[in-house]
């Protein structure tokens, strides 16, 4: 692990799987957040890579992503990514991210957010991210439609 922002990072674990259930649930709230179980089968996954950001051994974020195919050149996508809003506006989504770019090893990457996050947009956006589309009633709970974003090969 190391230290950034006050934070420290590494894998997330099958342990942390309840807590990311309730950050979730804070988080996104009428958009069908994970459960618990969710987040167990995502780390049991084989092609998933999850991160995890602790606060004196509280887990304050997470992040995954997965690799798209069996045959190189990979794609991947972003599954999720959170930050405990108490902790928000201290770089930890940044530097979550940024380890999921280390497992992408510079290939392309996709993710789905809402249209109306404009934080999250921006994030992405100032990491090399592009709007590609727009998924009508993606978030099916709430019926919020979501952009496709596409960060190209690096």
């Amino acid at each position: 692990m190391s230290a950034t922002s006050g934070a420290r990072y590494g894998p997330l674990k099958r342990g942390d799987a309840a807590r990311c259930a309730e950050l979730e649930a804070q988080l996104f709230p009428g958009d069908d957040p994970w459960p618990e179980r969710a987040f167990l089968a995502e780390l049991a996954a084989k092609h998933n890579h999850y991160e995890a950001a602790r606060v004196g051994g509280k887990l304050v974020g997470y992040a995954g992503i997965a690799r798209l195919g069996r045959i190189r050149p990979y794609e991947y996508e972003i599954h999720t990514i959170g930050v405990d809003p108490d902790y928000q506006g201290q770089g930890i989504g940044r530097s979550l991210l940024s380890r999921l770019f280390e497992f992408a090893a510079g290939g392309p990457i996709f993710l789905e957010v809402r249209t109306d996050n404009e934080a999250a947009i921006a994030l992405y956006e100032s990491e090399g991210f592009t709007r590609v589309g727009v998924r009508k009633r993606y978030y099916r709970a709430s019926g919020a439609d979501a952009y496709t974003m596409k960060r190209e090969r690096r």
